[in-house]
C-alpha cells in the first residue's frame, strides 16, 4: 500500500482517464466547424454532445455492475478501444450528422468506462488519509484532458483539418490501452481479492442496497449540482458562447477553457485536505461551491450589456472549482458503501452530474434557437450565439441545479439521521458547530490571559 508501485499503476490509470477526457471534450472546441461542416442547428448541434453525454451516464450503473464482477483494469483497456474506434468514426465521418452521432455515443460508452475504474483502483493500492487526497488528484489531473483538447487538438483541427485533428486523437487512445495493458494491476496482489459479486442476481441485489443508502444518495446529488454548469461550459457551450456573446477569439476562448483547467487544479487539493480533516461537513463544502457558482453567473447575466472579459474570467476560475467539488460524491460513496459493491456505487454518483449536464445541454440549445428564431421573425438578422439569447438560455442551470440542492438537502438528513442511529454521531447544523468552535477557542484564550 501506498508503495512506489501503487503510484505507477496509479499514474498509468490516470494516463488513461486524461486521454479519456480529451476525447469527451474534442467536441466543446470543435462546436463552431461542427455547426459548419454539417449544417446543423443549435439543438440538433447539442444533440451530439447530449447522445454522448447520455449513453455515458446511462451506462454509469451498468458499468458499475461490471466493475465489481471483472474488475477495473478490463474496463480501463475496453473503454480506451472504444474511445479509439469512436474518435476514428468521427474523423472519417462524411457531411452526415447521424454518422458523427454513432461516433460520439462510442465515445460515450468508452468514456463511461474510465473514470470509475480507475477510482476503483485507489482503494486497492492506497490507505489512510492520502486517499480522499489521491481522489482528488485523480480527478484533477484526468481534466488535463481538457487542456489538451483546447490546445493542441484545437491547433491541429485549425491548421491540418477535422480528420487529422480526430484521428490522432484516436491514437493517443490506442497509446493509452497499450500502456494500461503493459502496467495495471487491480491490487498488489495481482487480483482484487474483495470482489465477491459472482452472478448478476447478486450484482443488482448489491445496486439495490447501495441506491438505498442515503450516503449513495448524497453523493449522487452532490456531484449533480457541483459538476454539471462546468461540464456544459466546457464540452459544448463555452467556446461558442466566449466568441460569440463575449467578443473572445478562439484563441481567447480555448486558453480560458486551460484557466478552467488550472483553477480545478488550484483548488483540488485544498478541497482534499478540507475533506480528510472535516468529514461530516463535506456537505458544506458541496453547498458553498454551488453558491459561489450561483452568484458569479448571477452578476454575469444581469449584467447590463455585453459584461466585460474580466468577469468571463472569474466565471471560468468558479467554473473550475466546481470539478473537484464532484469528487466529493465519490468520497460519500466510499465511506458509507463496502468495498466490494464500490464499483456500482461510484456508477450511481457519476451518474448524477451528467444526468445534470445532458439535461441542461439540450435545453440550452432549445432555448438558443427558440429565441434567434424570436429575432428573425421580429425583422432581427439571425445571431444565434449573441450574448441576448445566452442570457436566456442559460438560465436552464437554476432550475436543474436548484432542483439538486433540494435532493441533496434530504440526502444530507437522510444520512445524518442514519449516523447518529448506527453510530451515534450527531452532526449540528454548521452554524452550530461554528458558534461552539469560536465560543472554545475564546474560553482558551481567557484562560491563556
Amino acid at each position: 500500500m501506498n508503495s512506489a508501485r501503487a503510484w505507477l499503476v496509479w499514474g498509468t490509470a490516470v494516463l488513461a482517464y486524461v486521454v479519456a477526457v480529451l476525447q469527451r471534450s474534442s467536441l466543446g472546441v470543435s462546436g463552431v466547424e461542427a455547426q459548419q461542416l454539417f449544417g446543423i442547428s443549435a439543438a440538433t448541434l447539442s444533440t451530439l454532445a447530449v447522445v454522448q453525454l447520455a449513453v455515458y451516464a446511462g451506462l454509469q450503473i451498468p458499468v458499475g455492475v461490471m466493475l465489481d464482477r471483472v474488475g477495473p483494469k478490463a474496463l480501463i483497456v475496453t473503454g480506451g478501444v472504444l474511445l479509439a474506434v469512436g474518435q476514428g468514426v468521427v474523423a472519417l465521418s462524411p457531411p452526415v450528422i447521424g454518422v458523427a452521432v454513432v461516433g460520439r455515443v462510442l465515445v460515450g460508452a468508452g468514456d463511461a468506462m474510465t473514470f470509475i475504474s480507475v477510482m476503483r483502483l485507489l482503494p486497492a493500492w492506497f490507505r489512510g488519509p492520502i486517499l480522499p487526497q489521491v481522489s482528488q488528484w485523480t480527478g484533477n489531473i484526468g481534466q488535463a484532458g481538457q487542456v489538451l483538447s483546447a490546445l493542441p487538438l484545437s491547433v491541429v483541427l485549425h491548421s491540418a483539418g477535422w480528420s487529422p485533428a480526430f484521428l490522432s486523437a484516436a491514437a493517443l487512445s490506442v497509446l493509452a490501452v497499450v500502456l494500461v495493458v503493459a502496467v495495471v494491476s487491480e491490487s498488489p496482489e495481482g487480483r482484487d481479492r474483495d470482489r465477491a459479486v459472482l452472478t448478476w442476481r447478486e450484482a443488482g441485489r448489491q445496486l439495490g442496497e447501495s441506491v438505498k443508502r442515503p450516503g449513495t444518495r448524497l453523493g449522487f446529488w452532490s456531484h449533480f449540482v457541483t459538476q454539471s454548469s462546468g461540464t456544459v461550459f466546457s464540452l459544448l457551450w463555452g467556446v461558442p458562447f466566449l466568441v460569440g456573446g463575449l467578443g473572445f477569439t478562439s484563441g481567447q476562448a480555448s486558453g480560458l477553457l486551460t484557466v478552467l483547467v488550472v483553477s480545478g487544479v488550484v483548488a483540488g487539493p485544498v478541497l482534499g485536505v478540507l475533506m480528510a480533516r472535516f468529514p461530516l461537513r463535506r456537505s458544506a463544502l458541496v453547498l458553498g461551491i454551488v453558491t459561489v457558482l450561483g452568484v458569479v453567473w448571477t452578476v454575469l447575466l444581469a449584467w447590463p450589456g455585453v459584461p466585460p472579459q474580466w468577469l468571463a474570467v472569474v466565471l471560468v476560475v468558479a467554473l473550475g472549482v466546481g470539478g473537484p467539488g464532484s469528487i466529493i460524491g465519490f468520497d460519500f460513496a466510499r465511506t458509507f458503501n463496502p468495498l466490494r459493491s464500490l464499483g456500482v456505487a461510484n456508477g450511481v454518483v457519476n451518474v448524477g452530474g451528467f444526468l445534470a449536464s445532458f439535461v441542461m445541454m439540450f435545453l440550452i440549445g432549445v432555448v438558443l434557437d427558440q429565441v434567434d428564431a424570436a429575432r428573425v421573425a421580429s425583422g432581427q438578422p439571425s445571431d444565434l450565439f449573441a450574448f441576448d439569447s445566452f442570457r436566456v438560455a442559460f438560465l436552464v442551470q437554476y432550475v436543474v441545479v436548484g432542483g439538486g440542492v433540494v435532493g441533496l438537502l434530504l440526502a444530507r438528513r437522510g444520512t445524518r439521521r442514519r449516523l447518529h442511529l448506527e453510530e451515534g454521531i450527531q452532526v449540528a447544523p454548521l452554524w452550530v458547530a461554528l458558534d461552539r468552535r469560536w465560543r472554545e477557542a475564546r474560553r482558551r484564550r481567557r484562560g491563556g490571559a
